[in-house]
């Protein structure tokens, strides 16, 4: 049982571990960029986990991590953003290398980055008692606005598209945290700090964490790829299996 967390961890991370060397995909040559666009955000958000930890606003049942902690974040948690941020930008990857086709155009693109500004930021105020709402909501809409509006980034709809599609393996992995389906939660909330609603077990504040999470490291990894001039051209994959052009 001590070991649920780190299995939940490992379990996300394996599948597209592996299938990082397989010869249609070739996601290990993106390993230079994909790390530092993991890192620097990580490091961000597990200060951010570290200081509502030690202000209650969640916790960690330690029945199902092993007791060995970085500060007050059991090194499960710390992983958690390594494992999950390496599936989703595989699965960034996968998709628009494997299926190029797969496009949204920029009006739905815009159109949804104005209904999540909309929701985020009156969810922000409307349950601004509650930090972890507050905070979430409203730091997910200072990033839709910079990436759907200000800068307007050429890959926001291709985000949109791969958060949608990882939904699905988002309400597991979350669901397991939270306590769907095993007799206690592996992570707490507290109930003053968040609005109430829940999909399951799931806050859902969890769903625009997560769309915040994800957004910052495909941000970085986009960055990283358009300045060293190496990102991989989604194209069909028959075509593109030897080679390495510039993103556009």
């Amino acid at each position: 049982m001590q070991y649920t967390y780190l299995a939940i961890d490992i379990g996300s991370l394996i599948v597209p571990f592996i299938a990082s060397f397989h010869p249609r995909l070739k996601f290990y040559q993106q390993w230079p960029f994909l790390w530092p666009a993991m890192l620097f955000p990580g490091l961000l958000f597990i200060c951010w986990d570290c200081f509502f930890t030690s202000a209650g606003v969640w916790g960690f049942n330690p029945k199902y991590v092993m007791g060995v902690y970085f500060f007050n974040l059991p090194l499960e948690e710390v992983l958690f953003f390594l494992c999950i941020p390496y599936a989703c930008l595989f699965s960034y990857h996968c998709i628009f290398s494997l299926w190029p086709s797969f496009r949204m155009s920029h009006r739905a693109s815009t159109v949804i980055s104005g209904l999540l500004l909309m929701i985020g930021v009156a969810g922000a105020f409307w349950f601004s008692a509650h930090i972890y709402t507050f905070a979430t909501l409203l730091l997910m809409s200072l990033f839709v606005l910079w990436t759907g509006f200000l800068t307007k980034r050429s890959w926001t709809g291709r985000f949109y598209i791969c958060y949608g599609l990882m939904l699905l393996p988002f309400l597991v992995v979350n669901g397991l945290l939270t306590g769907s389906w095993i007799a206690e939660p592996v992570v707490w909330y507290n109930p003053l700090e968040i609005a109430g609603p829940r999909l399951m077990t799931i806050p859902l504040e969890d769903i625009a964490y997560g769309l915040l999470l994800i957004g910052v490291e495909v941000a970085m990894y986009e960055y990283l790829l358009s300045v060293r001039g190496a990102a991989v051209r989604y194209e069909h994959p028959a075509k593109a299996a030897d080679k390495v052009h510039p993103l556009t």
